[in-house]
């Protein structure tokens, strides 16, 4: 768990860091993912999901994104993200 809660916070800094709002907010049976909410990039969360299952929802909105690859992010994060770019 301590693992998930530390990469949920590391992925959170880095959509933020990439030009995304991230919202947590709850959703009720929606999972969230990513959108566009006033011209603004959004990646909304379901604060009612355990944190892997947020985790799961922000990586694969971010996996995606080229702006990842100029950004510094633990081997674990970078391992997790190449896994789910590659599906």
């Amino acid at each position: 768990m301590d693992d998930t809660l530390g990469l949920l916070e590391e992925a959170l800094q880095l959509g933020r860091e990439i030009g995304y709002l991230i919202r947590e907010e709850p959703l009720g049976d929606l999972p969230g993912g990513p959108c566009v909410v006033g011209g603004k990039r959004t990646i909304l969360l379901n604060l009612q999901s355990p944190a892997a299952d947020r985790l799961a929802v922000l990586l694969r909105a971010l996996a995606g994104d080229p702006a990842i690859s100029e950004q510094p992010v633990s081997r674990l994060l970078a391992g997790r993200l190449r896994t789910i770019a590659g599906e």
